[in-house]
């Protein structure tokens, strides 16, 4: 195994550690696991050429998300950024822990860490790839769910924000998504109010 595949291997196996399963075409995956492939993949997808890495963020950027409990957080905005803050911070100190341990270059672990933290989003060309595909992950393979459990109002909220965070590629590649019709419905009414 290249250094990288070692990565992506230990990634993985701590991910499937994930209580929480989805099913998807009929089979269960730990969530975080399957989340973090689709998230490589359409990385993969965004920018086919891209350096290891975002690569290799893209496979860690969640990882034991499950960890850090939400619910260990105050209700509302405030206490769902102070949730989101932390949360990075321990995904980039796992993944800076994980790649220490396959000797990995301080440099490629530097920025690694970056990406993970969104620093610099808009301007970074690579953070900004990860933004866009976690969107579009969200899109695909959480938006469906997320629609049972919130109202109509605060779904045109979240998918305009969520329109907000991505670049013209992203934008691009989430109109060629398939949506359901109510999914569909929505996200109409959320881009009629954008400009």
């Amino acid at each position: 195994m290249t250094k990288m595949e070692q990565a992506f291997n230990l990634f993985d196996t701590y991910n499937k550690q994930d209580p929480s399963e989805i099913i998807w075409n009929g089979q269960p995956y730990p969530a975080e696991y399957f989340y973090a492939i689709k998230l490589y993949e359409r990385v993969k997808d965004l920018a086919p050429q891209t350096g290891d890495a975002l690569l290799l963020a893209s496979r860690c950027q969640h990882i034991g998300r499950w960890e850090i409990a939400r619910t260990a957080f105050p209700e509302g905005r405030v206490g769902y950024l102070k949730w989101r803050n932390e949360l990075s911070k321990f995904h980039a100190h796992k993944a800076t822990e994980i790649l220490q341990s396959l000797n990995y270059e301080t440099d490629i672990i530097a920025r690694v860490n970056e990406i993970i933290l969104k620093k610099k989003l808009t301007t970074d060309t690579e953070v900004q790839t990860m933004e866009n595909a976690l969107c579009l992950v969200f899109l695909q393979f959480q938006y469906d769910d997320l629609i049972k459990k919130q109202s109509p109002e605060k779904m045109i909220s979240i998918l305009q924000k969520t329109w907000a965070k991505m670049s013209t590629p992203g934008k691009q590649a989430a109109a060629l998504l398939t949506y359901s019709e109510t999914g569909k419905a929505l996200l109409n009414k959320a881009l009629e109010g954008l400009d």
